[in-house]
């Protein structure tokens, strides 16, 4: 049932508590004549420390295989108190600062008319029938000018899509309630959302049989609300890592390939194998009913292509290229399924199907150094040890010996090769097309502080105290004009357990520097589900990060996109909504704001409020 409009604005200004019955939600945008004549719309538009202790594992050095009953443990992330003036500002009766303003008034009074309209007959309809309203009526209805431009340095925000937003049977889930929450974004200005376009749905059942019905039903549902896309082509398991919600399998074709060669998968040590992807040591084998895997990708990107080539370049504007596990460039080190791992160990090397050894021992014959092609190095531990319970990974130890150069060298070699062969077809197939292309890098921040670096060497980056191993993979990216996409850009160092040597920002100053160097854009994303004010200021401060280098009269470039994890129940809730409305605003502002401080606030306010009796009755819809 709807709540009038005065008990919709007071449930929205009360202190921030969890509601774990609200579903991700909606709010969307109405204009109206004020009493001047004027069209006026709500509608906006733009392109204390707490330390998280982590309990160390206690597993000594054991070559033995593990016992997997630890569940995953990922970093805490603290939230700040809301200011004050705000909750006594927002708290108190209307007209002691001065009222609602009047374009608020009016925006609430054309809701209230809106969510009194007579329902829908249609059962599945319920109370989200009067979203069904055109995306072309709601974009005449709005005032010339309405749309604001991202300011100078401004950053333009995509909201990542729920991960099962296609269900099994391809069709669009939830449908009425993303409808409302798509119009919730385009309200607080989001320039558009990002949604994973999964290998294992659309090419489930048949090699070369494709139904992209789901997703054109979605993407036509974005565009009608004036949203852009960044498509992910999920080449992954969607299951298994951190914030994972929906167990998508690769297609059953695929699987059955694996399940009848096992060395298809990547294989650690002890013979785990991890169905997350295919290992990148078959590429270039015709070990898909007929077809490489690079084949299998490049036929993929080529039927998206051709099924959505009138979305290309305007509703689609650009597709990030998966090369990994999650979408990113790596290897799977570091699995959470049935506790394999926990943060913060140092995962481990993924090099022993007969693919990768065949590689292996012919790169060491071909240094003279046949005993070293026979696996990974012995002493690097398991899933869980730190770097220093480890042989191999200690601060003198084997990582820095010339065996250890000449494996490390190879091994992030392989998966500098594999990106290249995926970039190479993506590039010529999206070629013209107006859209651009992106990939992804993981931000490993754990142990950064060590010499040896030990997390991000065993998920194949090759980056050490003496060595960057994030320049190859950015001049990489620069030579196919590929956007580096990297995540961890809301934390802080402080934030991470200070005995595992975490530095994420450490590790985001180097990875600017290596774009930088490059010449390469650089796009952002939060790792981990955030709400709260200081991570949207981290990220702010990011986007525009100034380094050292730079030196003082140069220009810098921000980021060209900022993509936030991800549209849920958890955003909609009225402190989480308010807070990342003004996030927005000021981010695509260049992280200033042109107005004062209790200005800023007001206006969020006043697009919190308008929105907000849309945002309630998107979330009901969740519960139809």
């Amino acid at each position: 049932m709807s709540m009038g409009i005065p008990h919709q604005i007071g449930s929205l200004c009360g202190s921030i508590v969890a509601h774990d019955k609200l579903s991700y939600s909606e709010t969307s945008s109405d204009c109206c004549l004020d009493g001047a004549g004027r069209l006026i719309s709500a509608q906006w538009k733009t392109p204390s420390s707490r330390n998280c202790k982590t309990r160390r594992s206690k597993v000594a050095f054991d070559m033995r295989p593990l016992l997997l009953s630890s569940p995953p443990v990922s970093p805490c992330s603290s939230s700040p108190s809301a200011d004050e003036w705000w909750r006594r500002f927002v708290h108190s009766p209307i007209g002691q600062h001065g009222g609602i303003r009047p374009d608020l008034s009016v925006a609430c009074r054309a809701l209230e008319a809106q969510t009194q309209a007579s329902p829908s007959t249609d059962k599945e309809a319920g109370p989200g029938a009067q979203f069904e309203q055109s995306y072309e009526e709601k974009v005449h209805a709005l005032p010339l000018g309405a749309v604001k431009k991202h300011g100078t340095g401004g950053v333009p925000v995509f909201v990542m899509l729920p991960l099962d937003s296609i269900s099994h049977n391809n069709t669009v889930n939830r449908r009425r309630a993303l409808n409302a929450s798509l119009q919730a974004l385009r309200s607080a200005g989001v320039e558009g959302v990002m949604m994973d376009v999964w290998w294992g749905l659309v090419e489930r059942e048949a090699p070369g049989q494709y139904n992209w019905s789901g997703y054109r039903e979605l993407l036509e549902m974005v565009k009608k609300h004036g949203l852009k896309v960044q498509a992910v082509m999920s080449f992954h398991q969607c299951g298994g890592n951190v914030g994972d919600s929906a167990n998508i399998p690769l297609p059953k074709w695929v699987v059955e390939e694996i399940d009848h060669n096992n060395d298809l998968a990547y294989t650690d040590q002890w013979g785990r194998r991890n169905y997350e992807y295919i290992s990148l040591g078959c590429d270039n084998l015709p070990v898909l009913k007929g077809r490489t895997p690079v084949q299998c990708y490049a036929d993929y990107m080529r039927s998206f292509k051709e099924s959505f080539k009138d979305l290309l370049g305007e509703t689609i504007v650009e597709i990030q290229v998966g090369m990994g596990p999650a979408g990113e460039l790596r290897y799977p080190s570091y699995p959470e399924s049935n506790g394999t791992w926990q943060f913060p160990g140092i995962g481990a090397f993924q090099c022993y199907d007969k693919y990768m050894i065949s590689n292996l021992k012919a790169t060491a014959e071909a240094a003279g150094k046949k005993e070293w092609g026979n696996g990974g190095p012995s002493d690097a531990g398991h899933y869980k040890n730190w770097p220093e319970d480890t042989p191999f990974f200690r601060r003198d130890g084997g990582w820095n010996s010339p065996y250890g150069e000449f494996f490390l060298k190879w091994y992030s070699g392989m998966l500098l090769d594999h990106g290249e062969r995926i970039l190479t077809a993506a590039e010529a197939i999206f070629r013209g097309t107006g859209t651009k292309l992106s990939g992804k890098v993981a931000g490993i921040h754990w142990h950064y502080g060590t010499r040896s670096h030990a997390p991000e060497l065993t998920a194949g980056y090759y980056n050490t105290r003496f060595r960057d191993g994030y320049l190859p993979i950015a001049s990489m990216f620069a030579r196919h004009g590929v956007i580096f996409n990297f995540t961890c850009i809301e934390m802080k160092d402080w934030e991470q357990p200070g005995d595992a040597q975490c530095s994420p920002e450490k590790l985001i100053k180097q990875v600017v520097l290596a774009t930088r160097k490059a010449g390469v854009p650089l796009a952002g994303e939060n790792a981990l589900p955030r709400f709260d004010q200081d991570a949207y200021n981290q990220i702010m401060r990011n986007a525009n990060l100034r380094l050292p280098e730079d030196g003082r009269n140069t220009t810098v470039e921000p980021m060209c996109a900022f993509t936030y994890l991800r549209m849920s129940q958890h955003l909609f809730q009225p402190e989480n909504w308010r807070l990342f409305v003004s996030f927005v605003r000021k981010l695509a502002q260049g992280g200033a704001a042109s107005n004062s401080w209790e200005q800023e606030h007001r206006d969020t306010d006043s697009f919190v409020h308008a929105t907000g009796p849309l945002v309630q009755e998107a979330a009901a819809l969740m519960h139809i």
